[in-house]
């Protein structure tokens, strides 16, 4: 599999073309998570041979990034920005140093409480928490919760405060890192047991295995913010509320390169998309740009659409 889809990258041409016409140097972020380099290595290929970019990857977070650009003016694209914990975001966006041009994932980032679909195809009370409260046996009489330090923990904890799971006949497992928290969910598939607690979307575990997002009832900010605090006094119930996850691009880049700017707001993705290739990537030990690949080829009538009438033309030899 993995030698189809390097032949597949030579094919597609992951290296620069031999022209090279109005786009000249051009940088993006590289951030260190999976869904954000599919991104990075999609945008790569368009804008290198469907609009003759040299395109340079930039090592990054989103903290990384925002710093560089607030410094040195660069990376010209910022992509897969989770700003909801990136406050120099707006003020960068503010001051006019950078412009949002795309919500790179369509659906937004998403955390909360899940449990597998055919728990609730067969108890559809089970997609609520007041269902789950009501009859704790439909989810196995335990919450499997998110590790020490990460923020989450915070969050679900102070809910705890208010829903006092142990009293309701619920177990509270807090794992130790996210990769068991992983297989849990992946255990529990694999015999059809129940399983509830805390996940988050998008990544490959939500690609390969099907669950439902509990129903919280609304999220409100005000309460959501006091959960994330562990010096709280006031918690309530709230569903986590979804996560702007954003493109941007420098103001002098948008202004040097406009052709490229309009690109990158299109470039968009769901979840499920982006669930999808990262669940291929998983099972099939590739690589981001090998996962960029996959996406390609089987999704030419979305990404096709992405791009203006010059690149749909230079790229129309693999848009069949």
């Amino acid at each position: 599999m993995k030698r189809l889809l390097l032949s597949s990258v030579l094919v597609l041409g992951f290296a620069a073309p031999s022209w090279a016409e109005g786009c000249g140097e051009v940088t993006i972020t590289q951030m260190d998570w999976a869904s954000a380099n599919v991104v990075t290595a999609v945008s790569k290929f368009l804008m290198e041979q469907g609009y003759g970019c040299t395109v340079t990857t930039v090592p990054s977070s989103t903290p990384t990034a925002l710093t560089a650009v607030a410094e040195t003016g660069t990376p010209d694209i910022l992509t897969e920005l989770w700003v909801n914990t990136a406050p120099t975001y707006t003020e960068l966006v503010s001051a006019g140093k950078i412009v949002e041009v795309a919500d790179v994932l369509s659906d937004g980032g998403i955390e909360g409480w899940w449990v597998p679909q055919y728990v609730v195809d067969e108890h559809p009370e089970a997609a609520t928490l007041e269902g789950i409260l009501a009859n704790p046996a439909l989810v196995g009489g335990r919450f499997e919760g998110c590790p020490d330090g990460w923020a989450c923990r915070t969050v679900d904890d102070n809910m705890n405060k208010v829903i006092d799971f142990e009293s309701k006949g619920i177990e509270v497992f807090n794992h130790g890192s996210g990769e068991t928290l992983a297989t849990a969910i992946a255990a529990a598939y694999a015999d059809k047991k129940p399983w509830f607690g805390f996940y988050w979307a998008p990544t490959a575990i939500l690609g390969k295995y099907p669950m439902v997002l509990v129903d919280m009832g609304a999220d409100d900010a005000a309460i959501h913010a006091c959960n994330s605090d562990k010096a709280c006094t006031t918690p309530g119930i709230s569903a986590y509320p979804r996560a702007a996850v954003k493109t941007a691009v420098t103001t002098t880049f948008k202004e040097r390169e406009p052709d490229i700017a309009e690109l990158m707001s299109n470039v968009s993705f769901t979840n499920d998309q982006m669930n999808g290739i990262l669940a291929w990537m998983e099972d099939n030990n590739a690589s981001a740009e090998e996962g960029a690949v996959y996406f390609l080829t089987n999704n030419k009538e979305v990404w096709s659409a992405w791009l203006n009438d010059s690149a749909r033309g230079k790229l129309a030899a693999i848009i069949k």
